[in-house]
């Protein structure tokens, strides 16, 4: 069964437009936790807009399934990782004011500074994932960067597929059977909803984790967190 994790950005954005501590982060994860989420998932940016670098450490004790980091590997980032030693650290190339992660990385290009950032969390027993677009040659550059796993960036899949084109699944297949093939595990995130996970899932050999978030978020307005986990775990199995 593919692994839900949940991403809780948007709580803290909520909260964080208010001022105090409503909606609480570390209490809605434990509730995302106890309605079935088999991960939690923050993206913690500089400017610390949603996720701050704190709630990071308030969140360690209380994630008792898969603790997944997001994030690009500046110093800053590096070291809350080191510190807060979390099942997983997804690497993500996004710019300083980018609203959301809107590309993977380019692995060839960056070989020497990626092998260099894994290095350095393996040292640390702490997994590995790099956010990449669907293009075999991105795959084949992130295995020779020691990486545990890669991210599919779901955005460009899951806008043709509201469009009605169920082909646009097809370099994600690609990918993960590639993935697959030379050892490396294949998550996936960004725009994953309940209208279009289970045919995603259904495509994508050995899918392991998928991180839903704002979708998520969204869709529990009318529905409800716990049912909404429920309808997900229910796609995903």
């Amino acid at each position: 069964m593919t692994k839900l994790s949940v991403n809780i950005n948007k709580i803290a954005t909520l909260r964080n437009s208010r001022g105090g501590d409503v909606p609480n982060v570390v209490q809605f994860a434990k509730d995302v936790q106890r309605f079935g989420a088999e991960g939690v998932t923050i993206h913690p940016r500089p400017d610390e807009r949603h996720i701050r670098y704190q709630d990071a450490r308030d969140l360690k004790p209380i994630v008792h399934t898969e603790y997944n980091i997001e994030g690009n590997p500046i110093p800053k980032f590096i070291d809350l990782v080191l510190e807060t030693q979390p099942t997983q650290v997804t690497l993500v190339p996004d710019s300083v004011d980018a609203i959301t992660s809107n590309a993977g990385w380019d692995t060839l290009k960056h070989k020497d500074f990626l092998i260099e950032v894994i290095s350095e969390f393996k040292r640390n027993d702490i997994r590995t994932s790099i956010f990449v677009d669907p293009v075999l040659e991105q795959i084949e550059g992130a295995k020779v960067t020691g990486t545990d796993r890669i991210e599919l960036y779901t955005e460009a899949f899951a806008h043709e597929y509201q469009q009605g084109n169920e082909d646009a699944i097809k370099p994600y297949t690609d990918c993960a059977e590639l993935a697959n093939k030379i050892g490396l595990g294949v998550n996936a995130g960004h725009d994953l909803s309940l209208d279009n996970i289970k045919f995603f899932k259904d495509n994508i050999e050995g899918l392991l984790e998928v991180s839903i978030g704002h979708a998520l978020i969204s869709e529990s307005l009318y529905l409800g967190v716990e049912n909404v986990i429920q309808m997900y775990l229910h796609r995903l199995s």
